[in-house]
């Protein structure tokens, strides 16, 4: 059986920015810090919530090897290292590993994308790179593409691929996917609305915008139904289903940093293209905050 990397709430972190939009450190720190003293089971660095999309290499680097070094082993730290050039996903893993992560997050090629086959090839490539675990990440709603059950079982022959983040809402293909691959490929929840459904498909967690904001309830609906108490696991999800959706009314990180910067950290604004929230939306964030008790 393939080792997990984690149980629980993984923190898909955003990267907190000073004025002119270059990386505040410090506050990315001070973050990381609270969210491990808060229950968050691991670190997800230069992801989509983490604006990655708009690093420069050296800011990539550099984010993954701050990470590791400021959490010294407490939680693991994954890697977002995912790119449509497979090449380049190469070298960032390869980067990833001499930075010291702990695991990669590699998403499916978007733009060019490709075949189900070339999924095949992409990741059965990457994966041969390093000797990292690798969580694939499904979200079709940005890459215009989905990983299907049966190339899923393909991949997860390979021995370093071993999780996926699921972020299609297909809860049926999930089910297949479980029933195809078992053990052999472990399942976290790419939606915070959708933890507790995909725990009850044998699903490991989330790795969750969410827990930016409330860490330890992201790990409580987790450990909950871990602990057989599936109802209480359900309920507090419902409960938080309102602000889930708050932080999605505009495009990610978008709503999550605006949530962080009302909350008194220094996140910043986003880089553009990503612009800031309409009156509309932070004026419903700002309710949806009050309803689960942070404001």
């Amino acid at each position: 059986m393939k080792k997990t990397v984690f149980t629980g709430a993984g923190v898909a972190i955003i990267t907190p920015m000073y004025e002119d939009l270059s990386v505040n450190w410090e506050e990315l720190g001070r973050i990381i810090d609270h969210q491990i003293a808060n229950g968050t089971d691991a670190i997800v660095i230069a992801g989509t919530t983490g604006e990655a999309s708009t690093y420069t290499d050296e800011e990539h680097v550099e984010s993954i090897r701050y990470t590791v070094e400021h959490v010294a082993g407490r939680v693991p730290v994954v890697a977002g290292a995912g790119s449509n050039d497979t090449a380049y996903a190469v070298w960032l893993s390869q980067e990833a590993k001499k930075a010291g992560a702990d695991a990669l997050l590699h998403v499916t090629p978007y733009y060019n994308k490709t075949s189900q086959a070339g999924l095949v090839r992409h990741f059965t490539t990457i994966a041969d790179a390093t000797d990292l675990p690798v969580i694939l990440y499904d979200v079709p709603s940005r890459t215009g593409m989905s990983i299907q059950p049966k190339t899923y079982l393909e991949l997860s022959k390979h021995p370093n691929i071993v999780a996926v983040k699921e972020a299609s809402g297909n809860l049926s293909a999930i089910a297949q996917t479980r029933a195809l691959c078992g053990d052999a490929l472990d399942i976290y929840s790419g939606n915070d609305d959708q933890i507790v459904p995909i725990l009850s498909l044998g699903g490991k967690g989330v790795i969750s915008v969410l827990s930016n904001v409330m860490p330890q309830q992201a790990h409580d609906i987790c450990q909950l139904y871990f602990d057989g108490k599936v109802q209480e696991s359900a309920t507090l999800q419902l409960k938080l289903l309102g602000l889930i959706n708050a932080l999605f009314c505009d495009v990610n990180p978008i709503p999550v940093k605006a949530a962080m910067n009302l909350l008194g950290w220094k996140a910043g604004a986003c880089r553009l293209p990503l612009v800031d929230l309409s009156t509309e939306h932070l004026a419903l964030l700002k309710q949806e905050m009050q309803s689960a008790g942070l404001l």
